[in-house]
């Protein structure tokens, strides 16, 4: 999974398409699994530990969209599966966390299917795949960046147009990194929350051309490239600080982004020492990141709980996608 540092809301179309995105995000130590087992006869078995949802059918049996599991069946019909298997399916974290787990869920399918079947897809294919399969199949709201984010990993900004995305990865020293990690504090709200309306919001104000919408995402565009600048040059003082600023720019994309408890949370944390931070994902709850003063990280975490967010330990991770064949003894 992954937190934005800047520029989310820039990679929903239409914006893409009129006016190009970019964003820039960290792949982090939480996890989407997905165990495929083949197993003779067209029967397809599919387990969800996170969902406590058990599926059964057959491959010539019709694809309904119901709630259930809509992005496993779907991965099963474009990707043309015709042989049974057993999928168990697992989440590190919990769904509306703001972490991308969804998409990313579905980018471990996408991954594991391909290895299975060899059919050989690139980087590129694998996410642009993933991102069909969750926006245009089954019709979720959302954005393009978590798909191109699981599927790389890393540190990259990432820019898309109309007809083409480019991921680029970014060189930044190691002692940089460490210190960016450190002084980040994930605290999880303890609220999920529906992105797809919140973005259908965001959407409905960028068409209607309200205009303070559309500037915002513009500013959020600009800022996200003097993030990935100030990066770059290991300036750890302006990310705190620019992520405050992208913080009240967002808020201006749609009245659903943020809440009293979000809001109050946030204050917590700028008056025991945080410099900036921001809402991941589209917004309304889930997992706020937090950026801090060296000396007071410590002040912050214990403001916060005392608050009562829970504080989710985790790292920087710099591999994507991974898949690979287990040959067990029966």
């Amino acid at each position: 999974m992954r937190i934005s540092l800047g520029g989310g809301g820039t990679d929903i179309s239409p914006y893409i398409e009129e006016r190009g995105g970019v964003v820039i995000n960290i792949t982090i130590d939480k996890y989407t699994y997905a165990s495929l087992k083949p197993r003779i006869g067209e029967r397809i078995n599919i387990k969800s530990l996170d969902y406590k949802i058990d599926l059964s059918f057959g491959i010539d049996e019709g694809v309904t969209y119901n709630g259930q599991l809509d992005l496993v069946k779907a991965t099963i019909k474009l990707m043309q599966i015709r042989q049974g298997f057993d999928l168990t399916l697992r989440s590190d974290a919990p769904p509306g966390a703001g972490l991308g787990a969804s998409s990313t869920l579905t980018t471990t399918m996408v991954g594991a299917f391909n290895h299975w079947q060899n059919k050989n897809l690139t980087e590129y294919d694998l996410a642009d795949l993933a991102y069909h399969i969750e926006r245009n199949e089954v019709g979720i709201k959302g954005g393009k960046q978590d798909q191109y984010a699981s599927v790389f990993g890393g540190v990259n900004f990432i820019e898309f147009y109309s007809d083409r995305t480019i991921v680029n990865p970014l060189r930044i020293k190691q002692d940089i990194l460490n210190e960016l990690e450190y002084r980040m504090v994930l605290c999880y709200t303890g609220r999920s929350r529906l992105s797809s309306d919140i973005i259908e919001d965001q959407v409905s104000n960028y068409i209607n051309n309200i205009q303070d919408t559309k500037q915002a995402l513009d500013e959020t565009k600009t800022l996200a490239i003097e993030i990935k600048n100030a990066l770059v040059l290991g300036q750890v003082d302006e990310v705190g600080y620019l992520l405050d600023e992208g913080w009240k720019i967002k808020k201006r994309f749609s009245t659903k982004i943020t809440s009293p408890v979000v809001d109050e949370l946030y204050e917590v944390a700028k008056a025991n020492g945080a410099t900036g931070g921001k809402l991941l994902g589209a917004g309304g709850g889930g997992h706020i990141l937090i950026i801090c003063n060296e000396s007071k990280r410590h002040n912050v975490v214990e403001a916060l709980q005392k608050a009562g967010a829970q504080i989710t330990p985790f790292s920087f991770v710099y591999t994507g996608l991974q898949s690979w064949k287990v040959h067990d003894k029966e």
